[in-house]
């Protein structure tokens, strides 16, 4: 699609209509400006992807407009993406001084750090990219130095929020710059693109500081070990428990290694200062078991964090166990309640006692609540309200209080084309979107044919037959015939799937079988045959031929 010539319109290509994969595009005359980059996790609805980036290719191809990319927080579902897609786009990269350094880890671990100009732009700072004049303004988040980003254009003002609450006590760095917020509101704003998680919650979110103080008390109730599973990222969180330890005497060990990460960057930035510094995992064995406090990874349940691991009873240097506790400092993503549940079953099994934001204040959310919402568009005053960040339902309702304010709200999805210029905001044009699943360094496409091959084995199993045929088309030997996951090792029904794909060959036409192509189709038609009368399932079939 060629771009317009003089315009101002938004383009999400992830996060609008669906939780994670953040990735928005701004389009002024002929210039792009692209805000975060994250990363989304599977779920039950795509179990052959554990981690998965936005589709790009869009924004890539059009490369040369690309003026930047500017990075509103260190949350991965923002920056998480960064390192995969940075290849495809090449361009100037700008981040607040802790989201850099979180970024600098991930992209020298790519291999990238010495290519990627990363511009570091201090909190509440101002810079131009191309026609875009940007600002960014200070918001309380669960990270350090969350920022929401003015977009000043011949066109118009937005107002892209980010991430952010109304926190009086954020415990880590400043509240929400209101006075800014409101500033800005005087000068005029054309649209505001808004978070929009929480418009389903009523009141307000609650403060960090009320978390310090329910882990407090709670950590001075319990006996044993305490291990606290919360998002690495979340900084704030990492201070109140250890605040609370301290207070009962504990230390703090970390476990996982996105958690010693975020330590490491946000002790690079100033924060945690007036926090000793961590145990390692190798030095918490030999704690006390009422001297110890752990934080650890998994509270979404993901196979191979820490906390797993510990709930499997295969992490090589901590158990738990009989009068132990697990804390769940997080909110549950939608869709990993399974995964979640699974890792607290096995935590319950072995006699450990969980305790969730169900039962006690352990967790505040780092996303506005309705009443929030609200005091912002008073602050700000947009013409336009676009909701972003949240799954239909959080729009729609986003939407309702929007018009409430005085906004005139737009639903729009990932990909639609969204003019803000003009007299009247409307959609005007769609472009291609979708996602990709991170396999080790690869990208796959979620509807590519990779993918779509995991998805039918994993649900109905993949069987392998070998055969060798001599230059006249006849069998030698017999074939073997390999089922994983859908037959035992003692069963017989592989070798008599085996003789009957011997015998369906042997009966093939001469011509036929001194042609490796056609013969090695009808070996797979054979195949298929034989499963379907024994499973009445369809796996995925291949065969190996082997001309002797």
């Amino acid at each position: 699609m060629p771009l317009n010539s003089g315009d101002l319109a938004l383009i999400p290509l992830g996060g609008t209509g669906e939780i994670g994969l953040n990735l928005n595009v701004y389009r002024c005359d002929q210039a792009l400006l692209a805000v975060d980059c994250g990363i989304g996790f599977g779920g039950s609805d795509t179990p052959e992807a554990e981690v998965m980036v936005p589709d790009a290719s869009w924004l890539a191809e059009r490369q040369d407009q690309l003026q930047a990319l500017v990075i509103t927080h260190a949350h991965e579902d923002h920056l998480g993406a960064v390192a995969h897609l940075w290849p495809s786009l090449r361009c100037p990269v700008y981040a607040s001084p802790f989201a850099a350094a979180v970024l600098r880890r991930k992209l020298g671990e790519a291999g990238l750090l010495n290519q990627v100009m990363l511009h570091t732009v201090p909190p509440g700072g101002r810079f131009a990219v191309g026609p875009f004049d940007l600002t960014f303004l200070r918001v309380a988040h669960s990270v350090p130095e969350a920022q929401a980003l003015a977009i000043r254009t011949r066109h118009g003002i937005v107002m892209h929020t980010g991430d952010w609450k109304l926190d009086p006590d954020p415990l880590l760095g400043p509240p929400t710059d209101e006075a800014a917020f409101a500033a800005l509101g005087q000068e005029g704003v054309l649209a505001m693109v808004c978070d929009s998680t929480n418009a389903l919650v009523d009141g307000t979110s609650g403060s960090e500081a009320e978390v310090l103080r329910e882990l407090t008390a709670l950590i001075g109730e319990l006996k044993g070990r305490v291990a606290v599973t919360c998002f690495a990222t979340n900084v704030a969180r990492l201070y109140s428990v250890a605040k609370a330890a301290e207070a009962n005497g504990r230390q703090v060990a970390l476990f996982g290694r996105s958690l010693r990460n975020a330590d490491a960057a946000a002790r690079e930035t100033g924060y945690l200062s007036d926090i000793p510094p961590f145990l390692t995992e190798e030095e918490a064995g030999y704690l006390p078991d009422d001297a110890l406090v752990v934080i650890c990874t998994g509270s979404q349940g993901e196979p191979r964090s820490a906390l797993s691991k510990i709930a499997a009873d295969t992490h090589p240097q901590i158990s738990l166990g009989e009068g132990d506790t697990v804390i769940y400092s997080s909110r549950q993503i939608p869709g990993n309640e399974r995964a979640i549940a699974r890792v607290q079953d096995r935590l319950r099994r072995a006699g450990c006692r969980v305790i969730t934001a169900d039962e006690r204040m352990v967790h505040v959310s780092g996303h506005p609540a309705r009443d929030e919402l609200r005091r912002l568009y008073a602050l700000v005053k947009p013409r336009i309200a676009v909701p972003v960040h949240g799954e239909w339902r959080h729009l729609e309702q986003h939407a309702e209080l929007a018009q409430e304010a005085g906004a005139k709200p737009i639903l729009i999805e990932d990909g639609d084309v969204l003019r803000l210029s003009g007299n009247t905001p409307e959609v005007v044009d769609t472009v291609p979107t979708g996602r990709f699943a991170i396999d080790g360094d690869r990208l796959l496409p979620l509807e590519g044919g990779v993918l779509a091959a995991r998805r039918r084995m994993l649900f109905n199993g993949v069987v392998v037959a070998s055969l060798a045929v001599d230059r006249d088309g006849r069998v030698r030997g017999e074939p073997q015939v390999s089922a994983p996951g859908l037959f035992e090792q003692i069963d017989a029904e592989p070798a008599e799937i085996a003789s009957e794909l011997a015998r369906a060959i042997g009966d093939l036409p001469t011509p036929l079988r001194l042609d490796d192509d056609p013969l090695r189709e009808a070996a797979r038609t054979a195949l298929r045959r034989s499963l379907g009368r024994r499973l009445r399932k369809r796996p995925m079939v291949d065969v190996h031929l082997l001309r002797v």
